[in-house]
């Protein structure tokens, strides 16, 4: 079993990694001068709000993990979507730790600068990685938002499977707002999705593991 599930995690991870790679050569330019040059880029509305959704979730990870660990050690056994919200607050905190290490190893700048004289890619035609690079002009990949976002949603997925369709609908809903408003490079994206959906699949595989073979020895 993993074995399998390792084969699996590196199957995805080449093709996650063949995929930025494709974008970064390809499309990652194109999309951001358009979005630049059409004034797509939304300050306010609806795209906005999307990118900020995945702003608490880290410290309301504490929070659920805080809450519910109590709840588990004053009363006994969790609900089923308690398991799940603790799961999901795991992921999300994993991957946030993650995403900080890759963000410093690939020191991507931005497609728009956030202050001024930063590097970026609109206004001074910087593009690429400079590795080990640290700084907030340097932070660019992997994206965050996404990997929150994707940490929360693959646990969902995994969990609640009957709503796979609004869980997909969610990511695919962050990821375009992300793009549309030049807050990242579409492969910063693709590479956040990765680094969240990892957690959250690492993070319900092993529990449910877990539960298996606890189920085993009781039985």
């Amino acid at each position: 079993m993993v074995v399998r599930r390792s084969v699996q995690w590196l199957a995805a991870l080449c093709m996650a990694a063949a995929t930025v790679v494709i974008s970064f050569q390809f499309f990652d330019r194109a999309i951001v001068l358009y979005v630049h040059d059409h004034s797509v880029r939304p300050h306010y509305g609806w795209f906005d709000l999307l990118t900020r959704v995945p702003d608490p979730l880290v410290p309301l990870a504490f929070v659920v993990l805080a809450a519910l660990g109590f709840k588990a050690l004053a009363r006994g056994p969790l609900s089923l979507w308690q398991i799940a919200g603790i799961l999901c607050s795991l992921s999300v905190v994993f991957a946030e730790v993650i995403k900080d290490q890759l963000k410093f190893v690939f020191g991507r700048t931005w497609p728009e600068a956030w202050a001024p004289h930063d590097p970026a890619f609109i206004e001074t035609g910087a593009y690429g990685f400079n590795w080990l690079h640290g700084g907030a002009a340097y932070q660019s990949f992997p994206s965050g938002h996404m990997g929150a976002t994707c940490a929360v949603v693959s646990v969902l997925w995994s969990f609640y499977p009957q709503w796979r369709l609004l869980w997909a609908l969610c990511a695919l809903g962050g990821a375009a707002a992300l793009v549309a408003g030049n807050y990242h490079f579409l492969s910063d994206v693709i590479g956040g999705a990765f680094v969240g959906g990892s957690t959250g699949w690492m993070t319900a595989m092993t529990w449910k593991a877990w539960l298996s073979r606890r189920r085993l020895r009781a039985a």
